[in-house]
């Protein structure tokens, strides 16, 4: 990147370098257009239907096709402002609109630019997002020669392939994870040095103690226990606070008070079915006795199996959780490159 020669004129979006120039939309796309929706007598005989199902980008319609390099913009709702790159032939519902440049300018550099522009604040509302064509066609962008353009749209297409390559490894540690999860903690597969132990039932009653430790140093992080969400703060799940201004009474749970790997992988989902009832004021919170919840029976393995299986879980969650991390770093390093490259701050080289 070079930023040594650049110069810079005034254009109505700022600052912008001097061989770059304002355009509308409207100026520079062969294609902007919407679909729309179709009714039952429109399906064929064999019950088929178009649909763009991309990234919930979907809806019933056989309006628009078009062969070709393009890309959509979603126009409703929690995916309002959203792009997705399309190739080939699509049919596309009223919930999309399809884009595609003029031969004088780069379609995925248009895509980049209006990904970094955030259209969902040009959204008409706010409780159901939503964009109109006629707002899409007005608005302004600064672009670069064309030969910029493709340069800028190949360096960005290079972090998006680094991206879902990470992720594809990420989705596949998780798969790899949740396999373990199922086997090693359910005896199906053994870990070798352990594969002639056996493993015993038990109660619950038998391997914990209720937590009844008063909160006597007034901690006010209250909690409570969704049949949906687990421990959620009382404040996200009711999104205020009901508990009582004096909370003494309340007990004091700490981290670490949990058979952690077995209960996060959902294993007395069964046992707690045949015990559970929503309770009387109908907001999905568990009403479980004491009693029953530490009757329920479970087979494990041996303390030093259950050691090992634990060492293997938590190096599986280590891996997770540094590919999730590097992929928070890519997309970081992709806004970076976004905001000198879109803006002509930095130059590449040509």
């Amino acid at each position: 990147m070079n930023n040594n020669n650049t110069t810079y004129k005034d254009s109505p979006l700022g600052k912008i370098p001097s061989d770059w120039e304002v355009k509308r939309l409207s100026e520079i796309c062969a294609i902007f257009k919407s679909g729309f929706g179709i009714t039952s007598q429109e399906i064929d005989e064999n019950g088929d239907y178009a649909v763009y199902g991309g990234n919930g980008l979907r809806g019933y319609t056989n309006i628009y096709t078009h062969d070709g390099n393009y890309f959509l913009i979603g126009r409703q709702g929690a995916l309002c402002g959203n792009i997705i790159r399309v190739c080939g032939k699509s049919y596309i519902s009223e919930h999309a609109i399809a884009v595609q440049t003029d031969n004088k300018n780069d379609n995925s550099f248009l895509a980049y630019k209006l990904e970094y522009q955030n259209l969902n604040r040009l959204s008409e509302s706010s409780a159901q997002p939503g964009l109109s064509v006629a707002k899409l066609v007005s608005l302004k962008i600064s672009l670069p020669p064309l030969p910029e353009q493709k340069a800028i749209a190949h360096i960005l297409g290079l972090m998006d392939k680094a991206i879902n390559i990470n992720n594809q490894l990420l989705a596949q540690k998780e798969l790899q994870k949740k396999w373990l999860t199922q086997n090693l903690l359910t005896g199906k597969k053994r870990l070798n040095k352990f594969e002639k132990e056996k493993w015993e039932e038990t109660s619950l009653g038998d391997l914990f103690e209720r937590v009844t430790r008063k909160n006597s140093e007034q901690n006010t992080n209250v909690v409570t226990i969704s049949a949906q969400r687990g421990f959620v703060k009382q404040t996200d799940f009711f999104n205020k606070t009901i508990a009582s201004d004096i909370v003494d009474n309340y007990f004091l749970v700490e981290k670490g008070d949990f058979f952690e790997q077995y209960f996060e992988a959902n294993l007395l989902d069964k046992g707690l079915t045949k015990i559970a009832h929503e309770g009387g004021r109908a907001h999905g919170l568990l009403n479980v006795t004491p009693s029953d919840f530490f009757s329920l029976k479970i087979t494990i393995p041996t303390p030093d199996e259950q050691i090992a299986i634990a060492q293997v879980l938590q190096a599986a969650d280590i891996e997770i959780q540094l590919l999730k991390a590097k992929t928070e770093k890519l997309r970081k390093q992709k806004k970076g490159l976004m905001q000198v490259l879109l803006t002509g701050k930095k130059r590449l080289r040509i």
